[in-house]
């Protein structure tokens, strides 16, 4: 190819390598005249579902980019300090800046609390510098030590029963209650085969403080804690709010329909850190998939001088693996809230398993064959919006220039 076919071709700039990241890359390709590049700060893709496994030592949670990212996209393993949006700029933390026609903003979410102590005495889990922290904390601690996990959600279900199975010590302190998604009969299910893992689950109380070697309540009870792990609380990296780009209280930059900022056309984001009408989606692998090829399709359609389509997915309920022989899925609505329905036990860690496996098949499908995945319609998204009373009344305006 010619310099000149090289610098007429667009260029767009991928700010993220996880689920959203990936699947907006390559959706990307179904276009020849378009040079995309993904900036990721490690060279693998991780695969976030996996962590607590990595954390029980039952996976790496690891695949290589070859797997899953198209050929034609160029991977530059880097930070990104900075967005110019008005020069169409991003530094590198390498001190590089690179120019972009358009930019997608897929940095995916991080764990987060204000909780006094919490940051210097608790190991996250959200990333997978977090879990190989972690993992390599509980190397060196006694298995009978008492392990601490703050969080009721998915992922403080998975990882506190991937550790009571493997015979650590574990208390769960899941706030007002186990699963707050869940429908009631799924978190029967949960319950029960968390305490029959030997997990002392605590509920209705939160934590006011974490000690170096205890966790306090605000009951004033205190538990005793070899390893705290925090599992409660997400929150999108502050590079869209430090950039003066519009965000709402957790970070994610605010878009409309499209996924387009609503300050710059220019820029797109997807997955966890996008936050459409101000309406976000709950931060998700299940959302990231769906989310990820239709920002893509936002930036195509901007390419060929046509109007992009809003957004539509859908969700079908939210898969849970409670060690490594049992699960539970629960069944949603379009809309993302809990039904009744449900699966249990052997049959849904099998569920479980697929869907982490599918995944990564998408992805690399996606790599091969630009279009082949979909989003499914979420007939109730207007409803959302239009329930906002202020769509963007959350949001953090950019700094003044």
């Amino acid at each position: 190819m010619s310099n000149q076919e090289t610098f007429s071709r667009s260029r767009v700039v991928v700010i993220g390598g996880g689920y959203a990241g990936v699947m907006a890359a390559n959706r990307l390709t179904k276009r020849d005249d378009i040079a995309i590049t993904l900036v990721n700060s490690r060279d693998h893709f991780v695969e976030r579902i996996r962590l607590h496994q990595l954390v029980g030592g039952t996976s790496e949670a690891v695949v290589a980019y070859t797997d899953v990212l198209s050929p034609r996209v160029e991977l530059v393993v880097d930070t990104v300090a900075s967005i110019d949006a008005s020069a169409r700029t991003v530094a590198l933390g390498s001190g590089q800046v690179m120019t972009y026609d358009y930019l997608v903003y897929a940095v995916g979410s991080t764990g987060e609390t204000q909780v006094a102590g919490a940051k210097e005495h608790a190991f996250g889990i959200s990333t997978y510098e977090e879990a190989t922290r972690l993992r390599a904390a509980l190397a060196t601690t006694p298995a009978d030590a008492p392990v601490v996990v703050v969080g009721g959600g998915p992922t403080g279900i998975e990882v506190s029963s991937e550790l009571a199975e493997a015979g650590r010590n574990v208390a769960l302190i899941c706030g007002d209650r186990l699963g707050p998604w869940l429908h009631e009969k799924g978190r029967a299910v949960a319950e029960r085969d968390l305490r029959r893992l030997g997990v002392g689950i605590v509920e209705g109380a939160r934590v006011a403080e974490v000690l170096d070697g205890r966790v306090r309540l605000d009951n004033g009870r205190e538990l005793p804690s070899s390893v705290t792990i925090w599992t409660a609380g997400f929150a999108a990296p502050d590079l869209a709010r430090a950039s003066g780009l519009s965000t709402d209280e957790l970070g994610r930059l605010v878009t409309d329909e499209t996924l387009t900022s609503v300050d710059d056309d220019r820029i797109v984001a997807t997955g966890d850190a996008a936050a459409p009408s101000g309406v976000a989606y709950r931060m998700s692998c299940q959302a990231a998939n769906q989310l990820g090829p239709l920002a893509g399709e936002t930036v195509l359609a901007r390419l060929a001088g046509a109007t992009p389509k809003p957004v539509s997915i859908g969700f079908v309920g939210q898969c849970i693996s409670i060690g490594r022989e049992l699960g539970l899925t629960n069944l949603s609505r379009r809309d993302d809230s809990a039904v009744a329905g449900r699966v249990r036990g052997v049959p849904a860690a099998k569920i479980k398993e697929l869907v982490c496996r599918s995944t990564v098949w998408v992805m690399s499908m996606e790599a091969r064959r630009p279009g082949s995945a979909f989003g499914l319609k979420d007939r109730s998204r207007a409803g959302k919006v239009q329930a906002a009373a202020v769509p963007l009344a959350s949001a953090t305006p950019p700094a003044a220039s």
